[in-house]
């Protein structure tokens, strides 16, 4: 149970990040929903029973001085905030070969940048202030890409650089900020509409268990490293991937 978390979920409009939503308000916690796309917030806000703990805000995660100005109204707002999720993610299915300059930059940048100033600005709130330190986690939402490598490798370089990130947070929060990653494989979203068909299937065929991993599943584990059940776990990568390609 969430009943204490406030939590931060970027990309949260759609998608798994949706689900992930959801599930946690389920779970009893409170909500940041923060999404580039406002009309699809507006319907995230809409699809929800009353009463439920769900703010939500526009803004570009790749924008340093938009998520600054979302931090700064955080701290006057939602001053209690302890969780982060950086679920905020775009997936072009391009082989690198095609990709153009303003492309490769527009994935390192809300991929990596994003989480990165999310986690930067998270962690300056609840330790930055050596007198007023507190507890909080932050979860990473890479992909097994980038563990494993991707048809579209600019894509894979961005899951990768987020389980390095993870890590490296983990080390330089400690011991207040746990930092952890989910590595999901394919997941029954819109994003499987665009994964070729010879990608998909070399990834099922590696999978021991028949059961396709869903949006909840990720919920799920997701709403597992934003609780006190997973308090011994920090700098891990939970790989929801059926099993596929062990390590």
């Amino acid at each position: 149970m969430l009943l204490n978390e406030k939590v931060i979920v970027t990309g949260a409009a759609s998608g798994i990040g949706k689900e992930i939503v959801q599930h946690c308000l389920r779970e009893g916690a409170s909500i940041i929903a923060c999404d580039i796309n406002e009309h699809s917030l507006h319907e995230l806000e809409s699809s929800m029973d009353a009463p439920v703990t769900l703010t939500t805000y526009h803004l570009d995660v790749s924008n340093y001085s938009q998520v600054a100005a979302f931090f700064a109204y955080v701290a006057e707002k939602h001053c209690d905030v302890n969780g982060l999720v950086n679920n905020a993610g775009i997936y072009l299915a391009k082989s690198i070969m095609d990709y153009q300059e303003d492309e490769i930059s527009t994935v390192m940048d809300v991929n990596i940048k994003g989480a990165v100033y999310f986690s930067q600005m998270f962690a300056k709130l609840l330790i930055g202030n050596e007198s007023n330190r507190r507890k909080g986690t932050i979860v990473n939402i890479s992909s097994v890409s980038g563990i494993e490598g991707s048809s579209d490798a600019v894509y894979g370089l961005s899951k990768a650089a987020l389980l390095g990130l993870t890590k490296s947070c983990a080390m330089n929060f400690s011991p207040y900020i746990r930092v952890n990653a989910v590595a999901p494989t394919m997941v029954n979203t819109s994003m499987m509409d665009v994964i070729p068909d010879w990608r998909k299937q070399e990834y099922l065929s590696h999978q021991l268990i028949d059961s396709p991993v869903l949006p909840k599943d990720v919920a799920e584990t997701v709403t597992f490293l934003l609780s006190e059940k997973s308090r011994h776990y920090t700098g891990a990568t939970f790989d929801l991937n059926n099993g596929c390609y062990l390590r």
